[in-house]
């Protein structure tokens, strides 16, 4: 992928639409988790230092188009934003007005989603916010997977277009995985239910060395083998699917490891008592609710020989400390290997915040729904915005 970066752009004194994601939990006002707009604050300081004129713009919640109450609107974004840079940041409610710099060379507009034509990605829009800036700087890449007025239109109609720093930085991770990896590549995938990886599962059985799956996703794949899983959670409708996937592996003489021993109990529940048992051996109302030791030692010898590390949810329910011994063995495999291991999804996420590993996993990606179809192999509008627009 070739983009135009900020960090190699001039920028003196030019007005800047820097798109972000600081979508961040509000209640009563406060900010829960301020992740988000921590992520966005190197771009930000990055444009403010190259002597730029900053207009930062999000969306936050479902708000109705054409309205703004207090619950929708971006202040507590905006007071949280002004702390992390000790800065003030007026809000910017009209867009149809000159924003003036005088004060403040960062602003912040209202809430976008409140725009009447914002999620319709509007061109009229688009061009309202592009006439407020000399160029778009697009770093918001959780919404990289939607056309919108101020993710998209905006930037058809800008004079230049930037990658922002985040942007950047899981465009370069994604290209490492997906486009120019280096072998062996190993994917883990897993989840509740076939069904909702079933792209991801297709587009990974076609490139990957070795496919391992975890939770529900295991049992149906493991059900798919004509094994017994007592009462464990499996997508029943998906073990043609599953079966699919495993024949497409063999012929490409790739593997999908599937364990001999697993953790089960009668019930899911912090009470319950985790029992390792062979698979063949499970009792009718045994739950699978996470794999072996045994298992998860062989999985970590694979992974000390990958290139490659692609790492999409835990190996059980490794919210339950009888339950998480499988994760965290697997987690470590991931960060002792000295390959490179792009992980991502909020159960991931919680997992290696779980185990504390964040700063050992090579690259932890912030995005959810945009990682998800990149690795499906969709493509994502953001890809095509900011190499349409390269300045040769």
């Amino acid at each position: 992928m070739r983009f135009n970066r900020i960090i190699d752009a001039n920028l003196k004194g030019k007005r800047l639409f820097i798109r972000v994601d600081m979508n961040a939990p509000i209640v009563d006002g406060v900010i829960m988790d301020n992740t988000r707009i921590k992520a966005s604050i190197p771009t930000i300081k990055l444009a403010l230092d190259k002597g730029a004129k900053v207009i930062v713009a999000t969306h936050l919640g479902r708000p109705t188009e054409g309205k703004c109450s207090k619950d929708d609107s971006i202040m507590p974004v905006a007071n949280e934003l002004a702390k992390e840079l000790k800065i003030q940041i007026p809000i910017i409610s009209d867009i149809d007005d000159k924003i003036d710099f005088s004060t403040s060379r960062i602003v912040m507009l209202e809430n976008v989603r409140c725009n009447v034509g914002e999620k319709s990605n509007s061109e009229e829009l688009g061009k309202k916010y592009a006439r407020l800036c000399d160029a778009f700087v697009h770093d918001a890449f959780a919404t990289a997977h939607r056309r919108e007025a101020s993710t998209d239109a905006v930037g058809r109609f800008a004079k230049e277009v930037y990658a922002g720093m985040l942007m950047s930085s899981e465009l370069d991770a994604l290209s490492k995985v997906m486009i120019n990896p280096k072998r062996p590549i190993i994917a883990i995938v897993s989840g509740s239910k076939v069904s909702t990886k079933l792209a991801l599962l297709e587009n990974l059985a076609d490139k990957v060395d070795t496919l391992i799956v975890g939770g529900g996703i295991l049992n149906t794949f493991l059900a798919a083998e004509g094994l017994n899983i007592g009462k464990s959670l499996c997508d029943y409708n998906m073990i043609d699917f599953a079966k699919s996937i495993i024949n497409k592996m063999k012929t490409r003489r790739a593997a999908i490891p599937l364990p001999k021993e697993v953790v089960v109990a009668k019930e899911c529940s912090k009470s319950s008592v985790a029992v390792t048992k062979v698979v063949a051996g499970l009792e009718v109302d045994d739950m699978i609710l996470d794999i072996g030791v045994s298992f998860a030692n062989d999985l970590v010898s694979k992974l000390a020989t990958a290139g490659t590390i692609i790492w999409n949810g835990p190996m059980g329910v490794f919210e339950l400390e009888q339950f998480a011994n499988g994760t965290y063995i697997v987690a470590n495999g991931i960060v002792n290997s000295q390959a490179f291991s792009l992980a991502g999804g909020g159960d991931t996420i919680a997992a290696i915040n779980k185990f504390g590993i964040y700063d050992r996993v090579s690259y932890v990606s912030t995005a959810g729904g945009a990682l998800l179809e990149f690795l499906e192999g969709k493509r994502l509008p953001a890809i095509d915005l900011l190499e349409q627009k390269i300045i040769q």
